[in-house]
């Protein structure tokens, strides 16, 4: 069997609401994928939740609750999200599931017995909000901590490690000889010099099931519970054993004839947590028995107004209030359209409203709207058999996005569309058809003129469908036309006589609030 494209997000810390950073993770994950079907690739694609930890036993204890129970109400705003923001998504994993915590027992059976893990006693620092031990190194000069380790408390407990000190130059080979690996180069550079300038510490696997114990019981010693890294990260390879991945489970001593998911394509991740991807989980994988995965994309994070979101100043996007007052597509496009995978962002409302009335509305949505209204005024929305004068241009934007696309460069894809969308624009005024409309000498150059800038919108429909799918799906009815979503199939020319549908307006201009004066 073949192997499928598999692409996933990191899975999300269930000690909170949605916020804007893990809509656009999973937005731009969901453009990725629809790009790849769009390819013609076959595509799985995961999302989910990481449920375990001491910070999720603490907040269900802070508000009575079972830590099951906690996570299952949480669970609900997340799947809610995914629907919310129309992914495409293949699985939903939830680390609390008896499939995931199967996996990681058995990965952690077999690693013990090959001898990978060691016990030992660790006395010194530990940040309650990390749920990580601290060394001498991350202290300020004046011996406290950053205070973004919230509570950092002194300890003293005996856990098991994993030995990753023994594996540190072969990750930074492999680094070098993959220049892909990690993405973009900026974070590749940065996962280099942090192995070059430090010593690895063996990796903490556990914690005493006596202080914590929301986590999935280590099989060879109950007394301890899973640290929650090393249970987390293994979900990409959980969910393919699952759908019974032959390679996998071959790893877990089984048998299966499933789909072939690993290694995955593309891990799209946050910044924030690129040390325990690039670092932790390849050397796990590694004495696991199993290749790495393909490429670790790295995207930054965004602020608001230029400043850090945050709940305590109020400077927060809830992106479902968003999706709500302006609707899916505006959502997904200006995220898309602002942030390219790898920088940080800024978020500004009026940037978002400038987007929408500029490029959606007066852009996309009045080239749709002006060239199917010309056609039902002049030819009763019949599309006329004639010459397509933009042949050449939508040739040329099929092969640059395809390209950008399979770069995983989306913002690049959407500029080259734009720019198409724009000749469209100067096709009109450069030929005004509605001048030629007067004139009955020049009806076949208006049948042209017509019947280009139809093909022009339905390329571009095409084009766009993995960035604002209801929106290119919107724009197919109107054009009458079966919806096409390939990018690598040639568009067949319509049908001499097709018969447009009914044209509305595609991003409906905003009705600014209404001023009112004194009495």
């Amino acid at each position: 069997m073949s192997k499928i494209f598999y692409v996933t997000t990191a899975i999300d810390y269930v000690n909170g609401q949605p916020h804007l950073g893990h809509a656009y993770e999973k937005v731009i994950t969901d453009v990725i994928a629809r790009a790849r079907r769009s390819l013609g690739e076959e595509v799985f694609f995961l999302t989910g939740l990481d449920e375990h930890g001491q910070k999720v036993q603490q907040a269900a204890q802070a508000e009575g609750r079972d830590p099951q129970a906690y996570c299952d109400g949480l669970a609900e705003s997340w799947q809610a999200l995914a629907l919310k923001l129309g992914l495409t998504n293949s699985d939903f994993v939830r680390t609390t599931e008896p499939r995931h915590k199967q996996v990681v027992q058995a990965l952690l059976s077999k690693m013990h017995a090959e001898g990978h893990f060691y016990k030992a006693v660790y006395k010194g620092f530990y940040s309650l909000t990390a749920e990580s031990f601290l060394t001498e190194k991350d202290r300020l000069p004046d011996g406290s901590f950053d205070a973004s380790w919230g509570k950092v408390i002194e300890l003293e407990e005996e856990n098991y490690y994993f030995k990753l000190k023994d594996h540190q130059q072969w990750l930074i080979d492999y680094l070098e000889a993959n220049p892909d690996f990690v993405a973009p180069t900026s974070r590749r550079n940065e996962i280099l010099g942090f192995l070059k300038n430090n010593e690895l510490e063996d990796l903490c696997i556990t914690r005493p099931s006596s202080r914590l114990n929301w986590g999935i019981p280590i099989p060879f010693d109950p007394a301890f519970v899973t640290y929650v890294w090393f249970d987390a990260l293994v979900n990409y390879i959980s969910v393919p054993a699952a759908h019974g991945d032959p390679g996998v489970n071959a790893v877990l001593g089984k048998t299966t004839n499933g789909p072939t998911l690993w290694p995955a394509d593309i891990h799209v991740i946050g910044k924030d947590i690129l040390k325990f991807h690039a670092v932790y989980w390849p050397i796990m994988l590694k004495k696991m028995g199993l290749p790495l995965p393909k490429q670790i994309l790295t995207h930054g994070w965004w602020q608001k107004d230029g400043q850090k979101m945050s709940k305590t100043t109020g400077n927060v996007v809830d992106p479902i209030a968003v999706i709500d007052e302006n609707g899916l597509d505006a959502f997904r496009y200006y995220v898309v359209r602002e942030l390219d995978i790898g920088p940080d962002g800024n978020w500004t409302d009026a940037g978002f409203k400038t987007r929408y009335d500029s490029e959606l509305a007066s852009g996309l949505g009045n080239l749709l709207n002006r060239s199917l209204t010309m056609l039902k005024k002049y030819r009763n929305g019949i599309v006329p058999r004639a010459n397509n004068q933009l042949t050449a241009d939508i040739s040329l934007c099929r092969e640059k996005v395809i390209e950008s696309y399979r770069k995983n460069q989306l913002q690049d894809a959407l500029n080259h569309i734009t720019e198409l969308r724009w000749k469209a624009d100067q096709f009109i005024e450069k030929t005004s058809p509605f001048k030629m409309a007067k004139d009955p000498a020049k009806a076949a150059e208006l049948d042209s003129v017509l019947y280009s800038l139809v093909e022009t919108c339905r390329a571009i429909s095409v084009f766009l469908w993995p960035i604002i799918p209801n929106a290119a799906e919107k724009m197919q009815a109107q054009l009458g036309v079966k919806l096409v979503t390939s990018l690598i199939a040639p568009l067949e020319p319509l049908a001499d006589g097709h018969v447009i549908g009914e044209v509305f307006a595609l991003f409906p201009r905003k009705e600014e609030p209404k001023k009112t004066g004194p009495a």
